[in-house]
């Protein structure tokens, strides 16, 4: 544990030392957020966080690779650096987007490359916890991957709406898929319990750490599409890497919790994303629209049209990514009775996150409504998803 923790810490330490550096350079090569109707801050912000983010990611794994017991993950076939790689075609897609905004097929195509790429070396979807474990041909299984990886990237993009919301849900996705997967890990196998999945669910934690201090309410700088897309993709990335790891005895024993949640947790982290893009696309498509054109009634926009501040709105959205996500997490250690009880309790609790300071409001006479930004405050913009055009 003492040997990932320190590669949280340098990955934090890195992107949050970094962030001020590509402000400046930001504001230099023109990547700032304009003012658009849509949006809901009041001042042009610098974008393009996502390079400090892969800055943490390099040292990170340059730090990885010389503690001996993480060195083995990078003795194995695929290694980490694959996932470097992509990532650094993912966050040079999204760099060249903060600076002259690309089209929607070009965003698209960038992310199928990076995807593509791991793929290619070997970091791919190779069995399904499904009915037993499912092997299909790798052809097949080279398109579930890149589909994987869009679907991550798309969603992490979307809600990317208001300040430290994005990193703020990522990194605690990952702070969960990274104790899942190296309790998993150390079950199976206590004599080496390294993991390509745990290291790069650490990796992320500690960028998203890194990063917040620069992002949270009122940010100073934006991910933009470089940080948003980068963090679906090492997101995708150890989900896929963990899939890789399941024990075919522990499906055919019928243990089957373990197995299935691989799967299961990534699509708890990204629940609310992935529901928040869900609703749009059903939304514009019933309006008539295509479903990457722009709107301003995403979830983080509801609840600030609810009455909810903008730093309430965030932790809201961390609060039911931090339930959905602990929530399966240790339901696949827990019996199912104390599963229960947490996840009844836990909800109980973001039900009054959610619901309470709308309660006070009017108790105190407050009206509803959003309640608007304060003069000269900073409101993070809204990123639409990385295929759509851009916004």
């Amino acid at each position: 544990m003492r040997a990932y923790l320190l590669v949280v810490v340098v990955a934090a330490a890195v992107t949050y030392l970094t962030t001020p550096l590509v402000r400046r350079l930001a504001q230099r090569v023109g990547a700032i957020t304009p003012l658009r109707d849509r949006d809901v801050h009041t001042v042009p912000v610098p974008r393009m966080g996502g390079v400090a983010m892969l800055c943490g990611v390099v040292a990170a794994l340059v730090v990885a690779s010389r503690i001996p017991f993480l060195s083995r993950v990078f003795e194995a076939d695929p290694g980490p650096q694959w996932v470097l790689v992509g990532a650094a075609v993912v966050c040079a897609v999204g760099v060249a987007d903060d600076i002259v905004q690309l089209d929607a097929v070009t965003k698209l195509a960038g992310q199928v490359l990076a995807a593509g790429i791991m793929g290619w070396q070997g970091i791919s979807l190779l069995q399904l916890p499904i009915g037993g474990v499912t092997l299909l041909s790798s052809r097949t299984m080279m398109v579930i991957t890149i589909l994987v990886v869009l679907v991550s990237v798309n969603a992490v993009n979307f809600v990317d709406g208001l300040d430290g919301l994005a990193a703020g849900i990522v990194g605690i996705g990952a702070v969960a898929f990274f104790g899942y997967s190296y309790a998993l890990q150390r079950g199976s196998a206590p004599d080496d319990f390294s993991s390509l999945a745990t290291l790069i669910a650490g990796i992320t934690v500690g960028c998203c750490l890194g990063f917040l201090p620069h992002n949270f309410h009122p940010a100073r700088i934006f991910m933009g599409d470089s940080g948003s897309m980068m963090l679906g993709l090492l997101l995708a990335s150890a989900t896929i890497a963990a899939t890789s790891t399941v024990d075919p005895e522990t499906v055919a024993d019928e243990k089957i919790a373990p197995a299935f949640f691989p799967l299961l947790l990534p699509i708890a982290v990204l629940l609310v994303p992935l529901g928040d893009m869900l609703l749009a696309v059903v939304r514009r498509t019933r309006q008539g629209k295509a479903f990457w054109h722009p709107d301003k009634k995403h979830l983080h926009h509801r609840l600030l049209q609810l009455g909810h501040s903008h730093p309430v709105a965030v932790l809201v959205m961390y609060s039911w990514a931090a339930f959905l996500s602990f929530g399966v997490a240790s339901s696949a250690f827990l019996p199912l009775a104390q599963a229960l009880a947490v996840a009844v309790a836990a909800g109980c609790v973001v039900l009054a996150l959610t619901f309470l300071p709308l309660w006070w409001r009017r108790r105190d006479g407050r009206p509803d409504g959003p309640a608007g930004p304060a003069p000269g405050e900073v409101v993070d913009a809204h990123r639409d998803a990385a295929p759509a055009s851009p916004s």
